[in-house]
């Protein structure tokens, strides 16, 4: 009897089985990790590319997993912008970001979540929070403490920024293309799919229940035809935050256009947000 015909013919049993697949660690991390990360390990260059001085920052994070980054070092006395990016490529896609930043003056550093570029491990919400961390505490060690430095995360990394600010207050915190948590995503893009297996996800990425919880001046940036993190799901994010806060809407763009689409508004408020959350 074919393995079609045994379903049909016991369709409660194989229902069953595939539950309680569903329930292992492997199969539930392997779920997650195809809908959620999408990592690159290929780096197809370095800030040397725009002529940026860098040093390469080989760290780990705090439970031992071997990371890789990048510092860029900026003017003295300026800040320190550290770039949690999204859930797609390696920081290598990110240059025009870097050196964007750098422009503006200040200390960057980027790095490689677990299994993303050169850095070991497999992605997760409590593994991403985990290379943060380690991160902060290599900083901390160079000097770099958290009243010093902006938070900046992109997407998924808008996430892992907002738990960092709430465990490290820092001077500033800007989210761009953020979403308000990992369900609402999945019931606005897939919601028969998220109905089904939604429960297998492990991770959440709360941001809406956590972001009421900050003590820093917070600036967001979002497209206003974002298709991806729609713009209902910021405005949600902003009417929980509390002040100091500023939402500006990035016309035309997409989610991951925002940069681009930005132009001399974007410069800006960056320029004005730095000058206003870092005391000279």
């Amino acid at each position: 009897m074919s393995l079609a015909k045994k379903i049909l013919r016991y369709p409660v049993l194989w229902l069953t089985i595939g539950a309680l697949l569903l329930m292992t660690s492997p199969v539930r991390s392997g779920l997650e990790h195809y809908f959620l990360y999408f990592p690159d390990p290929h780096l197809v260059a370095t800030p040397q590319l725009y002529d940026l001085p860098y040093e390469d920052l080989h760290f780990e994070a705090d439970d031992g997993t071997a990371l890789h980054g990048w510092l860029i070092p900026g003017q003295t006395e300026a800040p320190l912008v550290l770039f949690f990016m999204g859930n797609a490529g390696n920081m290598s896609h990110r240059l025009d970001n870097l050196r964007f930043l750098h422009r503006l003056g200040v200390s960057v550093c980027i790095f490689d979540y677990r299994g993303y570029g050169t850095s070991s491990g497999k992605a997760s919400e409590q593994g991403l929070y985990s290379d943060a961390r380690g991160l902060v505490a290599t900083l901390r060690q160079r000097g770099w403490e958290p009243d010093r430095m902006v938070l900046f995360g992109r997407s998924i990394g808008a996430a892992v920024a907002l738990q960092m600010a709430l465990e490290h207050p820092p001077a500033g915190l800007v989210l761009e293309s953020s979403f308000t948590s990992i369900e609402a995503m999945g019931k606005t893009h897939n919601p028969i799919l998220y109905t089904l297996f939604g429960w297998a996800i492990d991770a959440a990425y709360d941001n809406l229940g956590k972001i009421d919880q900050i003590k820093t001046p917070l600036l967001i940036f979002h497209g206003e035809k974002d298709t991806i993190c729609p713009p209902e799901m910021v405005r949600q994010l902003y009417a929980q935050a509390p002040e100091p806060k500023q939402l500006v809407w990035i016309a035309d763009a997409d989610h991951n256009d925002t940069f681009d689409m930005g132009g001399q508004e974007y410069l800006e408020h960056w320029t004005l947000f730095l000058k206003q959350s870092v005391a000279p």
